[in-house]
C-alpha cells in the first residue's frame, strides 16, 4: 500500500459526506440577512423607521432635527431622503446602497463591520439585536424601497 492511499481515502470520504448533504454551504452560519434566502418581504422602510430609527436613533442629541450628528437626521419624514443613494460623510460609500447591505455605510455602522470609521451605532446604547440587524439588511436587500 502506498503512502498516498490513506490521503486518497480521506479525500474520497470527505467528498462522499458533502455529496450526501453533510456540511452543505447553505447550512453554514452567516451574518444576519446575509444568507442566500430571499429577504423578508415584510422588511419595509416604515418598519425600519418605527422599530429602529424613531426609538433608537432620532433621539435628542443624536440624529434628531437639532443634533443631526454627521448631518444625518433620522426622524420620520426626513430619514429616507437622507439615507438612500446619499454619500456618507465618513466613507466613500453611500449611506444606503439599494440591494447591498455590505456596500451600505449605515449597515457597516450598525454591525461594526470592517470599514467602520468612528464608533458602532447606536452610540451609548446596546447594539441592535440580530432581528433588528436582519430587518435593516433585508430592507436594503429588497432594494431599499420607500413604502
Amino acid at each position: 500500500m502506498s503512502r498516498r492511499t490513506p490521503r486518497v481515502l480521506t479525500i474520497s470520504l470527505a467528498l462522499a459526506l458533502v455529496a450526501s448533504g453533510c456540511g452543505e454551504l447553505k447550512d453554514l452560519p452567516t451574518a444576519p440577512g446575509g444568507g442566500t434566502e430571499p429577504p423578508d418581504p415584510t422588511a419595509t422602510f416604515s418598519r425600519v423607521q418605527s422599530e429602529i430609527f424613531t426609538p433608537t436613533c432620532a433621539r435628542v442629541g443624536c440624529h434628531d432635527a437639532f443634533g443631526a450628528q454627521q448631518g444625518l437626521v433620522l426622524a420620520a419624514g426626513s430619514s429616507y431622503g437622507n439615507l438612500v443613494n446619499v454619500k456618507s460623510t465618513e466613507s466613500s460609500l453611500d449611506r444606503v446602497e439599494p440591494g447591498s447591505p455590505q456596500a451600505s455605510y449605515l449597515y457597516i455602522k450598525i454591525t461594526g463591520s470592517a470599514g467602520l470609521t468612528g464608533d458602532r451605532m447606536p452610540l451609548g446604547l446596546a447594539p441592535l439585536d440580530d432581528a433588528q440587524l436582519k430587518l435593516v439588511s433585508d430592507w436594503i436587500r429588497r432594494g431599499a424601497p420607500n413604502d
